[in-house]
């Protein structure tokens, strides 16, 4: 059974490009999800990644309390595409016309390929939108708040394992130091942590030094021994593969799609590591732009309900244990049930 609510491909007026817009579920509100610009084999790979994305997202919002659904845009290029300036511009546009004619039923944030100056571009078509820049009426980055709500899950992972929330003297491993992995390292850094970091861009080496920071090299920061491993960087880090590799007593971060297949959290469970599902680690920026610009409330209760993210990992850490269950599979029915109940 066709589990979306609606679909929409069309062709891009200006540019002829494909647009996708998957809507998985307006049960708990108006879907929201990142407007994605990347490049496919083929334009039915963009439809995949979109349905796959926008039913995450679903899970992502229901599992963090919030009042909305899960969507997602695709616009899909075609392999070996560059876009100028121009040509860019047209197909924000063209993406602004397809979600304004869902007339609300869908925003679309930042994703892989766009920006927060991305969304001010959509924004002149239509104001469904969020994350666009500060200047322009938005929240601007999200990538400070991203790193609140994994700094609220480590501590939640950290006295699950150790009776504590300090984190001080705890050993992360930190797989990229990029706006988010930055960020994050610092808090870690104050918070008294130490630090190993792991970037495929050695210039970043300097400024992860700058805060007391090991450097590992990419390749081998899977097998460092550390506390908590924190993926920050790109996807499908976590596989049949690199489990087995694994020192550490939990891994928690906020790249997205760290399992390579869903089996592999299982894995992870009988090797006694414990894994914070990545769509709810790393839920802290969505969850700020979705409160204050979607849901209007004020700056006090959109860091509010990223500091939640403490308490909502505590209570599945706890759920799991309770149960004999993983943490992925009490977050899958805690989102499930709050979808259900509100359908």
């Amino acid at each position: 059974m066709f589990e979306h609510e609606q679909v929409v491909i069309r062709t891009g007026p200006r540019t002829g490009l494909p647009v996708i817009i998957a809507v998985h579920s307006t049960a708990l509100g108006p879907a929201a999800g990142g407007v994605r610009m990347w490049r496919y084999p083929g334009w039915r790979d963009g439809l995949a990644d979109a349905l796959r994305l926008s039913a995450a997202m679903t899970a992502k919002l229901a599992a963090a309390g919030l009042s909305s659904g899960g969507g997602k845009t695709v616009v899909a290029l075609p392999e070996g595409t560059e876009l100028d300036a121009s040509r860019r511009r047209d197909a924000l546009h063209d993406v602004g016309d397809a979600i304004a004619a869902l007339d609300g039923a869908y925003s679309g944030g930042p994703d892989v390929g766009t920006s927060p100056a991305d969304m001010a571009v959509i924004g002149e078509i239509t104001p469904h939108v969020f994350c666009r820049p500060a200047e322009a009426g938005g929240s601007g980055d999200s990538s400070p708040h991203t790193a609140d709500g994994t700094l609220a899950a480590l501590r939640a992972a950290t006295r699950h394992l150790y009776g504590t929330r300090s984190l001080a003297g705890r050993r992360f491993g930190l797989i990229g130091f990029g706006r988010v992995g930055a960020h994050l390292a610092g808090l870690l850094a104050a918070e008294g942590a130490e630090l190993t970091v792991a970037d495929i861009d050695p210039d970043r080496r300097r400024a992860a030094e700058a805060l007391g920071a090991a450097w590992a090299d990419p390749g081998e920061i899977l097998g460092a021994d550390v506390d908590v491993l924190v993926p920050a960087a790109l996807g499908g880090v976590l596989s049949e593969r690199t489990v087995p590799r694994l020192r550490c007593r939990a891994v928690v971060g906020p790249a997205n799609n760290q399992l390579t297949a869903p089996g592999v959290a299982d894995l992870l469970h009988r090797r006694g590591i414990l894994w914070v599902p990545d769509y709810v680690a790393g839920a802290g920026g969505v969850i700020h732009a979705v409160t204050s610009e979607l849901h209007r409330l004020g700056p006090d209760e959109a860091r509010a309900r990223v500091a939640a993210i403490e308490d909502t990992v505590t209570g599945l850490l706890d759920t799991a244990s309770r149960l004999g269950r993983t943490p992925a599979e009490a977050a899958d029915a805690l989102a499930r049930r709050r979808v259900e109940a509100a359908a």
